[in-house]
């Protein structure tokens, strides 16, 4: 099947909450992601546009070991948590994450209106992401999810 030249990003499949175990899924439960990358067949990188309610969290704040990670808000203003403190972002606004650079980053919506930004990283088939904040570790191996404790208890 050909994939389309061009759509309108909110036609693409979507993907609503978090695979985290509970309770770690809880600030992730109300963000969709428009799953863009995959309508274009695209597998050397992802593309979602995703949206946070009110209140929601892209993600625990993390790292990965071997993908890259690059934002750009599209609507609303959204606080970037990092290793460096809260950093509020607006419309035109970017921010990147290189591989292995050990900080530990998520997106905060803190408004009263849904924010919309477009999130692009590296689809590396084996990776492995540490939570800043939580004693959490995702290993993914050959694009399957694990999350384990830090030291691979799981959960």
């Amino acid at each position: 099947m050909k994939a389309p030249t061009a759509i309108n990003s909110t036609d693409a499949p979507k993907r609503e909450g978090s695979r985290y175990p509970a309770p770690h899924n809880e600030p992730c439960m109300h963000r969709t992601k428009h799953v863009l990358g995959d309508v274009f067949g695209l597998d050397q990188f992802g593309v979602n546009l995703a949206i946070l309610q009110p209140g929601a969290w892209s993600s625990q704040r993390h790292w990965h070991e071997n993908e890259d990670e690059f934002i750009y808000v599209v609507e609303g203003m959204i606080t970037l948590s990092d290793d460096d403190g809260d950093h509020l972002l607006s419309p035109g606004m970017c921010a990147g994450f290189k591989a292995g650079n050990g900080n530990g980053h998520c997106l905060k919506n803190l408004t009263d209106k849904p924010v919309k930004y477009l999130e692009v990283g590296t689809r590396s088939a084996n990776d492995t992401a540490w939570y800043s904040d939580i004693d959490m570790k995702v290993e993914v191996l050959n694009r399957v999810n694990t999350y384990t404790k830090k030291d691979g208890t799981p959960f």
